[in-house]
């Protein structure tokens, strides 16, 4: 039986009846760019959230690029971040003219270790970009203490973290911006790109307004340079519909990841006996599993065998950033990073998506049970 790492075709059956009027809806409009659609869904977001304000921007990577601009990184700058996620984190900081550090990660939860954010703040950092990876959030109490020790700005990235909570608090509701992602393989992903930033800085709102909109004011009225980084309204309509099922598709991931502990547990492939490393639900942090990340031994030989029996894997991610080529100029490619490289060589996603059948999950735990020699 096939399983994908992810089946949006599965998805898009329970809702082509209300996406496809959504997006006639705003063809009959005839109004593309923000509007009433986007305005309706940034409201939507804030409300979910719990903040203030939320304005819609073209992607996920945009948001971050506008946070760090709103959050007044200049050139030269220092914004620490995880070695260890998407690479939009760090090319941000350079594109908005900071200079990346690289900091290592927790062992448990993949996220940025907060031990490790005191050794790489500076007097020359600027903020702090917090990923919340994989759907569960980085333990935030102790990395806002410093931040406001120190005077300097958190932005939270929750592309993958929407709906996940830490202390009963949102993803993306803590720090001076939160940073979201539509990218269609997310938890709330749109029909291509698109981005949210949240605040509750009105001020900061205001500013980020006028950026995406390269910086106008008025017609033809320019404040400072922008960009021009705008939700789409069809991406906004469909998004729309989808938000309130949010919740569910969540539940429904939940429930995929229990069944995979408990069963890798009864196979004895678990840790610390067996050959798996399944992801924690640290204490305080709801997790919303945007995917299903193991630690596996022999991880590569795992994959291909998967591979080999239909099973849709992915490897989030196989290089530290401090360690990318386009980095080196950093000069910090040499440093230990001892937890975030581990990572590199071990991690796999399973499937892990609602729509996934009882049966497709069974598939998936007997393709890794049949590997490691155990009957499933």
């Amino acid at each position: 039986m096939p399983v994908p790492l992810l089946d949006l075709k599965a998805q898009h059956a329970t809702l082509r009846a209300e996406t496809e009027a959504a997006l006639r809806r705003v063809v009959e409009a005839q109004q593309f760019i923000l509007g009433d659609e986007v305005a309706a869904f940034e409201r939507e977001i804030a409300s979910y959230l719990g903040v203030p304000h939320a304005l819609g921007v073209a992607s996920g990577t945009d948001a971050l690029l506008l946070a760090l601009r709103g959050a007044g990184v200049q050139r030269g700058e220092e914004v620490v971040v995880p070695s260890f996620t998407f690479f939009a984190t760090a090319g941000a900081v350079v594109n908005a003219g900071g200079t990346p550090v690289f900091a290592d990660i927790e062992p448990e939860g993949f996220n940025l270790d907060p031990a490790a954010l005191e050794t790489a703040v500076s007097d020359r950092t600027r903020a702090i970009v917090v990923v919340h990876l994989f759907g569960q959030c980085a333990d935030l109490e102790p990395i806002l203490a410093l931040a406001a020790r120190r005077g300097i700005a958190v932005i939270e990235d929750a592309a993958q973290a929407i709906g996940a909570t830490y202390r009963s608090r949102q993803a993306g509701s803590m720090g001076q911006a939160g940073c979201l992602s539509f990218f269609p393989s997310k938890n709330l992903g749109g029909y291509g790109d698109g981005g949210m930033i949240t605040t509750a800085d009105a001020a900061l709102d205001a500013r980020l307004r006028r950026l995406r909109v390269h910086g106008q004011t008025g017609t033809y009225l320019h404040q400072e340079v922008g960009f021009n980084s705008r939700l789409d309204a069809l991406q906004a309509a469909v998004l729309r519909v989808k938000l309130p099922r949010l919740a569910g598709w969540a539940a429904g991931r939940g429930r995929h990841a229990a069944a995979y502990r408990e069963r890798f547990a009864a196979l004895g492939l678990a840790a610390p006996d067996g050959p798996l490393v399944l992801p924690q639900e640290l204490p305080g942090r709801g997790h919303v599993y945007n995917q299903f990340v193991i630690r596996a031994a022999r991880r590569d030989e795992l994959q291909a065998h998967l591979k080999g029996r239909g099973i849709g894997t992915a490897v989030y991610y196989p290089r530290p950033l401090h360690q990318q080529e386009c980095f080196a100029y950093l000069g910090q490619g040499t440093r230990r990073l001892p937890v975030a490289e581990g990572a590199c060589w071990e991690v796999l996603a399973l499937p892990v998506y609602p729509e996934m059948t009882d049966a497709q999950r069974t598939e998936v735990i007997a393709g890794v049970a049949s590997f490691y020699g155990a009957a499933a």
